[in-house]
């Protein structure tokens, strides 16, 4: 994976120079003898490598210097201007030199996308634990998407027998009301005539003279009679007696609450401010 940053940075950094080279040998050599400007074009190209090379160590040590960096993209613009000034002073071909003169900045691009990708990389073995816990993320998205639809579905279809259900048995209640109101309209109507009060009174005349029988409506619904209340209310003089003989069963003495309860589950009936009060008259 790292060949495939390297590669074309150094491909481009050596064409780069090579034609940083060949230009200022063509655009110095009419001017000035062919080894100064061999030396001119070996300094350009041998101040854009060193830098190149200290900003490399740097990377491999985790560390970075911005004056180097400086340094190395001046060289690389230095190298630029060469190519471009070449190509605007040449006869016939300016277009053709300008089209190659952005080699210099590209393979300085070159070089920086490799060394953010350094930055970045990560061992085989991160990147598997990257995928497997993005694909265990992904399945457990689904499972619960899945769940949740299935859930819906299955609320959709209570609900739906539910209101099925509601709906017949409303309709149910609704008939048998109506009904039923119909036969309480009909029960009130033959009790309340006076043909029907005649009739009931002769034919049970025989039975019990002078006697006409009540014919009350039936009542809608279960009805339970209330029990009487039985046994005599207690005088305070039963009560106080009562309330000390409980209090003083044991010692050393009930409290309020432990007597009222005794008291109560003797089957003893008496109010609360009764009971209180007799409590304190002997306490």
């Amino acid at each position: 994976m790292r060949t495939k940053t390297v590669l074309p940075a150094v491909a481009m950094t050596a064409v780069s120079m090579v034609l940083t080279l060949a230009v200022v040998l063509l655009w110095l050599g009419t001017a000035v003898p062919w080894p100064v400007a061999l030396v001119v074009g070996l300094g350009i190209d041998g101040g854009w490598l060193a830098t190149l090379a200290y900003e490399r160590r740097l990377a491999a040590q985790g560390d970075h210097s911005a004056v180097v960096t400086g340094v190395g993209w001046g060289f690389g613009l230095i190298a630029t201007g060469v190519l471009v000034a070449h190509a605007l002073t040449a006869d016939g071909s300016t277009g053709a030199w300008l089209a190659v003169a952005w080699l210099p900045v590209a393979a300085k691009a070159l070089w920086l996308v490799h060394g953010l990708w350094e930055q970045t990389a990560l061992t085989a073995g991160a990147l598997d634990a990257i995928q497997g816990i993005r694909q265990e993320a992904r399945d457990e998205a689904a499972v619960a998407r899945a769940r949740l639809r299935s859930q819906a579905a299955t609320e959709e279809t209570r609900l739906a027998a539910v209101t099925t259900s509601g709906a017949r048995v409303a309709r149910v209640q609704a008939s048998t009301a109506k009904t039923l109101s119909k036969a309480w309209a009909t029960l009130e109507s033959t009790r309340a005539g006076t043909d029907t009060g005649r009739a009931l009174t002769s034919v049970t005349a025989p039975v019990t003279p002078g006697v006409t029988p009540p014919w009350e409506l039936p009542v809608w619904g279960p009805t339970e009679p209330v029990p009487a209340l039985e046994g005599a209310q207690l005088t305070d003089a039963a009560l106080d007696a009562l309330v000390e003989e409980i209090r003083t069963s044991e010692t050393p003495a009930l409290s309020y609450r432990e007597m009222a309860a005794r008291f109560r589950a003797a089957g003893h009936a008496a109010s609360e401010v009764r009971l209180r009060a007799a409590w304190k008259r002997v306490a």
